[in-house]
């Protein structure tokens, strides 16, 4: 089944609450929180605080991608203000493995996040440790950029290499410049959960948008 992830990151933050609620009831299935810090990525967002204060304001999970420097020392502030998965970028640990079970250990599902540049082969040997695989389909920092069609045979070979390895279970997330027509050809190479902000965010009516990301793909399976 289809998960649709808005990004928060395109919201209107002066009225974050109301914003987060007017997309749970549009159908949104999970919220996309992305953390950046101004170092592993040329933008700088907000952290665990923030992150604690939504929380109270909708039921569905809370799907982090952090884009930073360290990750793990975030992770207990994270765990506690509320967060159900975390994702993290291969280059930004020191041991990949580590950081990975660390995010198991606080009992939430861990996610790899792979830049444009990254290449599968890093997933080899930790598959037994991660629930989730977060493919860039743009370079990672800024909402509002030009789809990269050149992740499509990406896509394809994750989902060759989890179906040999029996690991179908480990959910293939997108995010970057999905749109309904991209949303139809990335969910045909083999995704099945989608990041969308300005798509979403940038329509008045978002269960209109967040349905035509749904139809889209169906069209295309």
């Amino acid at each position: 089944m289809l998960t649709i992830a808005p990004s928060i990151l395109a919201a209107d933050f002066s009225r974050l609450g109301e914003e987060i609620r007017d997309i749970e009831a549009a159908g949104a299935d999970w919220i996309h929180v992305d953390i950046m810090d101004n170092h592993f990525v040329p933008n700088l967002t907000f952290g665990p605080p923030i992150v604690s204060m939504i929380r109270p304001v909708t039921q569905l999970p809370f799907d982090v991608h952090l884009m930073t420097e360290s990750p793990e020392t975030l992770f207990p502030a994270l765990a506690a203000a509320g967060a159900n998965r975390l994702s993290v970028h291969p280059e930004a640990c020191v041991h990949l493995h580590r950081t990975l079970a660390a995010i198991r250990e606080l009992g939430l599902k861990a996610g790899v996040a792979l830049n444009p540049h990254t290449p599968l082969s890093v997933l080899e040997y930790i598959l037994a440790e991660i629930d989730l695989v977060l493919i860039m389909t743009i370079n990672p920092g800024f909402g509002g950029q030009t789809f990269l069609p050149s992740m499509l045979p990406k896509l394809r070979e994750l989902r060759e290499m989890l179906a040999r390895k029996g690991r179908q279970d480990i959910r293939i997330e997108v995010d970057g410049g999905i749109n309904a027509e991209t949303a139809a050809l990335v969910t045909e190479a083999g995704a099945d959960a989608l990041v969308a902000g300005t798509y979403i965010f940038g329509q008045q009516d978002r269960a209109s948008a967040i349905a035509s990301l749904r139809a889209a793909s169906r069209l295309r399976r």
